[in-house]
């Protein structure tokens, strides 16, 4: 029986991806979920996994080749060269036929520098029918929500992995027995994946490789943490991190303090609920920032008339024509894109005794979700247009809604904007977004008696707050960004002038 090897889901708007490396060549023995070769796309890697137990085939799409979404990669002649060897031929016939056989459920491909999750909501039941890629399970990682679709038609017979429990990036989740003859592979024994251990050398990712040649660091100066010590494009990052950033002192003891006592009367009212791996992240990033930076705000304050008087005469237009809401995210991302070009150190970072400029925007829209706060990032925002950063907003927001987004998409900000305003707050001081050494408050929009020329006149006034790390933005760096917003914004032509 020929099995097809093709490129597995890569993401919503990801459509093609690059073969990087092939780990297996025609005539090898293979076993079930064993990794098979390596695809780069411009956002992740992404590892394919063999469908099934036995022969390598024809390999289809060779290294270097661009292949679109469900592209044949190659094949797999199953049910020869299993696991166990010796038995490979009689191992089918000792599972049992008469239901179809059973499938693993197992946990999917986390990321690069993702080693576990947690089980946070079954969808089905044991016992339950389950359709070929029907949601069966949702996981949390540190950033992102994973669904876990069934590999194959048939009966929830088992669930191994509860909802609560923390599971490693190759545990077994669930079980599926009856499997519909064709709608998935026969998985190999429980102990085939063992055999996906060979402990022979594997080329490191072409991406870290091109991070390390740009960090100036050798293979062996890095931890790989991919198949078989592969060295990925996040072991680079995390040892360039770990080489430049000084260890934090005496943080943990500070998060460990005593909870005050509780009367018992008070205690038997509680609820106590287990906290997300995100809110941990959340809460640690958050404190990080408090601990590392020196964290101070100024605020000032605009008078959006202009800003609103042009959204209202050119919405619908624009609408019409790019197919987007007008927003006021995209008028604050570009006058910040303005300010940052006059005021670069509130675009850069700390990197040990170094100061590292960035000549780019890659603008963090700061988001909240059910799950809790998260930051996509829209890259290259300095030279995108109105409409882009609208399309790019909405598209990230949603994605973000709805726990698609990936890690690498929440990564690499070089500065954020953190939009208070649309829940009602009136003023804040938000908290850095660490390495970054900016970011933007905006607030509600709220008519203020103002003296213009001599006159008390009623304007739409925000008030606008920036965090900066006053390591490295001094006052009155911080406040000449500020004010360069509220120009921009006041008199959006200026945009237009680049003054």
């Amino acid at each position: 029986m020929t099995i097809e090897v093709r490129v597995p889901t890569l993401g919503e708007s990801v459509t093609e991806a690059t073969v990087a490396t092939w780990f297996k060549k025609p005539g090898d023995a293979v076993a079930v979920d064993e990794m098979l070769c390596e695809l780069e796309t411009d956002k992740v890697t992404v590892e394919v996994p063999s469908p099934s137990a036995g022969v390598m085939g024809e390999i289809v799409a060779a290294e270097g080749d661009t292949v679109g979404a469900d592209a044949l990669l190659a094949t797999i002649t199953a049910g020869e060269g299993a696991a166990p060897a010796p038995a490979a031929a009689a191992a089918p016939a000792a599972s049992p036929p008469a239901t179809g056989g059973s499938v693993d459920v197992m946990v999917p491909t986390l990321g690069e520098s993702v080693t576990e999750a947690t089980v946070s909501t079954w969808f089905k039941q044991v016992g339950d029918s389950v359709a070929q890629d029907e949601m069966l399970c949702e996981l949390e990682t540190d950033k992102v929500s994973v669904e876990v679709p069934a590999p194959a038609s048939g009966v929830l017979a088992e669930i191994v992995a509860p909802e609560g429990a923390t599971v490693d990036a190759t545990a077994k989740l669930a079980v599926i027995s009856g499997a519909a003859a064709g709608a998935a592979p026969a998985p190999a024994p429980a102990a085939a994946p063992a055999a996906a251990s060979t402990g022979k050398d594997v080329a490191n990712a072409p991406s870290a490789e091109k991070a390390m040649a740009e960090a100036g660091l050798s293979a062996d100066q890095v931890t790989g943490t991919g198949r078989n010590g592969r060295v990925m494009k996040e072991d680079v990052a995390k040892a360039v991190a770990t080489a430049a950033a000084p260890a934090p002192a005496a943080a943990a003891p500070v998060a460990q303090a005593p909870r005050a006592p509780v009367a018992a009367e008070d205690e038997a009212r509680e609820e106590r609920v287990r906290m997300t791996r995100l809110r941990q992240t959340i809460a640690k990033r958050l404190k990080d920032a408090q601990n590392t930076a020196a964290i101070l705000t100024t605020y000032n304050e605009v008078d959006m008339t202009e800003v609103m008087a042009l959204r209202n005469q050119y919405k619908d237009q624009f609408e019409k024509k790019h197919g987007a809401r007008l927003g006021f995210m995209s008028f604050f991302t570009k006058a910040c894109c303005h300010a940052l070009k006059e005021v670069p150190e509130v675009n850069a970072e700390i990197d040990g005794t170094d100061i590292v400029y960035k000549n780019f925007v890659h603008m963090g829209v700061a988001a909240g979700t059910p799950q809790g706060l998260v930051v996509p990032v829209i890259r290259d925002a300095d030279s995108m247009s109105f409409a882009a950063i609208e399309k790019a907003i909405a598209e990230k927001g949603k994605r973000a809604r709805d726990g698609k987004l990936s890690m690498a998409e929440m990564q690499g900000g070089t500065f954020t904007i953190s939009n208070g305003g649309v829940y009602g707050s009136l003023m804040s001081s938000p908290i850095l977004n660490p390495p970054q050494s900016g970011i933007l408050g905006m607030h509600k929009i709220q008519d203020r008696p103002m003296v213009i020329n001599g006159e008390i006149k009623i304007r739409p006034m925000m008030y606008l707050a920036l965090s900066y790390d006053h390591r490295i933005v001094d006052g009155k760096g911080a406040v000449t960004f500020l004010v360069r917003v509220k120009e921009a914004l006041e008199d959006p032509r200026r945009l237009l002038m680049d003054l």
